[in-house]
């Protein structure tokens, strides 16, 4: 590996647009935020280091054993996050980016290209959403940063209109500049005219310009090394042991480059990231991530060793998962299809690696998507799954390092094909550090549980376990929480000594149920009381309702009893959940 004569950033960008700089395959997503893109160009005008480049000499007669991407140009939050792959012929020798692909990418971008994130407070799906922005600087004043001498920042074509205080040089212009415009530039936009600004403004205006120049055409900022081996495991190393530091690689975006590289039918790359991208689709949204995906692979590939470890992304074992990646992909997506008739999404799935056991079962079991999801023949099975899953949630089953549960997962589900094996699961785990069996002591704890969190959600879905899931549920407060402040609640007639202790206890799970979508919009803000009797007219239909929420019928609904309300809910629900979570009696004892 040798050090080589430094280039600028001009020249770096002209290879770019060349196709003669790539990405090779296992590099991972562009990251860097407009922040951090700023503070780069600050340096720059500086005279910082920016750290060396490493590049890897591709020779053209190897160019198709790899996979090779274009650097991203206009990235957009949404639509234009991924690196298209390029299809290089073998006529020329290529240079692909080891380590800097961050730096890089953000020089090309700023210089050539946008960027377009989500504005805050906008729906993802608004159009107005993503503004595209391109990188200005201001050739008037310096930053009002502490840590930054130049203002430099991502704007869109409105926001970079001048003022009395900033005019916006947009940076790209600056390629196509030569030295010796700069002057007849600033003047043509008046910025030398001492009528309009101080002598010291304009002078700063030449300053900034020449320098940002200079930066860009004449020095020779790219200092690097370039490594020449042709072998992949050699090269494979040296990103790993460059990559341990910064802006850190997920081991799971090198295992997908090396899958990628692997796979002669498909391109792993592109396949799983639509894929995942599909996956977060279904129902109301999820968040799962290649890494879910990477992981459900090793295991239902059944390979004895399913850790994230370059080893067992070998060719045999690529090779075996490229063949087989239509079964499993239809398995995950079933599993999530699952999660979301149950009511799981993004918020309420708090451990998304739960997919994987769920993915197995189905894999195992060659179950198609439409029955799992609605044939009548499998409802015990959606049942147990459903409780499965409230258990490893709550529980906390797949926090920490998860992979020592797939094993046991596999071995019981391998020896009871033909249906989900919930008590099998149960006892197999009992007594171990991954148990998912309750005691009193853990029911005592799902009490405390409040709303809005993933765990609450699960309990409240076994609490429920009987519901229509043809029709869509909500997380709902029996007693209205925007009744209760000191305010109204002191006009309602609650004691004031009281108040307190009722604003404590209006998110806990005693004062949750799960009320189907329309019902509960027609109840909204309504006191309990007063929307029962309203929307349950027939004292039989409305104590049919209130048992199946868990309210005595006997029990007065009225807010000014609300303390004793949450106190005989409180012990139904404990009966019932030491019912539905099959506690001992001796555990319920201890």
């Amino acid at each position: 590996m040798a050090y080589q004569t430094p280039i600028t950033i001009k020249e770096a960008i002209d290879r770019i647009k060349a196709k003669h700089y790539v990405l090779p395959s296992i590099q991972r997503e562009f990251v860097w935020g407009t922040e951090q893109i700023e503070t780069l160009f600050d340096s720059l005008m500086r005279d910082y280091p920016i750290s060396t480049f490493l590049f890897w000499a591709v020779d053209k007669s190897k160019v198709k054993d790899f996979q090779f991407y274009e650097f991203l140009k206009n990235y957009h939050e949404k639509d234009n996050q991924h690196n298209l792959k390029l299809e290089l012929g073998d006529d020329r020798d290529i240079i692909a980016l080891l380590d800097g692909q961050q730096r890089m990418t953000s020089m090309y971008l700023a210089l050539c290209g946008s960027y377009a994130e989500k504005m805050p407070y906008f729906r993802k799906s608004s159009v107005h959403a993503y503004p595209e922005k391109h990188l200005y600087l201001n050739l008037l004043s310096t930053s009002e940063d502490m840590e930054r001498e130049y203002d430099f920042r991502f704007l869109t074509k409105e926001e970079a209109l001048p003022t009395d205080k900033s005019f916006w040089f947009k940076c790209s212009e600056i390629l196509v500049i030569d030295a010796d415009d700069i002057l007849e530039y600033l003047m043509s936009h008046d910025l030398t005219d001492s009528s309009i600004y101080k002598k010291e403004v304009t002078k700063f205006a030449q300053r900034t310009l020449s320098r940002l120049h200079r930066c860009v055409h004449d020095v020779g900022t790219i200092s690097y090394y370039l490594e020449k081996s042709i072998e992949l495991d050699k090269v494979l190393q040296i990103f790993i042991r460059i990559n341990s530091g910064g802006t850190k690689l997920s081991y799971s975006d090198l295992l997908l480059s090396i899958a990628t590289a692997q796979w002669t039918k498909r391109d792993a790359r592109e396949v799983i990231h639509e894929f995942v991208d599909d996956l977060n689709k279904i129902g109301n949204g999820f968040s799962f991530s290649k890494d879910q995906v990477l992981k459900s692979c090793l295991v239902l590939s059944d390979f004895s060793d399913v850790r994230f470890k370059a080893d067992n992304f070998n060719k045999s074992n690529m090779e075996k998962i490229e063949e087989a990646w239509d079964g499993i992909a239809a398995a995950i997506r079933t599993a999530v299809e699952l999660f979301a008739k149950l009511g799981y999404d993004r918020d309420t799935l708090s451990a998304a690696n739960a997919m994987i056991p769920i993915a197995y079962y189905i894999y195992k079991n060659s179950i198609k998507e439409n029955d799992m999801v609605h044939a009548g023949g499998y409802a015990e099975d959606r049942s147990a799954i459903r409780e499965w899953l409230a258990r490893v949630l709550v529980k906390g089953t797949f926090g920490g390092q998860p992979d020592s549960i797939y094993p046991g997962m596999r071995q019981v589900v391998n020896a009871n094909l033909g249906k989900f094996p919930l008590a099998e699961i149960i006892e197999h785990y009992r007594g171990q550090r991954k148990s998912i069996a309750f005691t009193g002591d853990d029911i005592d704890g799902l009490l405390d549980l409040q709303y809005g969190k993933g765990k609450t959600f699960a309990v409240i879905s076994e609490l429920y376990a009987g519901r229509n899931l043809s029709f869509n549920f909500h997380q709902d407060h029996i007693h209205p929480k925007s009744l209760f402040n000191r305010k109204r609640l002191k006009a309602l007639g609650v004691p004031s000594d009281d108040i307190e202790d009722y604003i404590s206890k209006v998110n806990s799970l005693s004062n949750l149920q799960l009320l189907q979508g329309t019902e509960n919009i027609e109840k909204r803000a309504s006191q309990f009381e007063g929307w029962v009797m309203k929307a349950y007219p027939n004292e039989r239909d409305r104590n049919t309702f209130l048992l199946s929420n868990e309210i005595p019928i006997d029990q007065s609904l009225a807010i000014v009893d609300f303390l004793e309300f949450i106190e005989k809910r409180r012990d139904n629900l404990k009966l019932r959940l030491k019912s539905i979570f099959k506690v001992k009696a001796e555990d319920s004892a201890s």
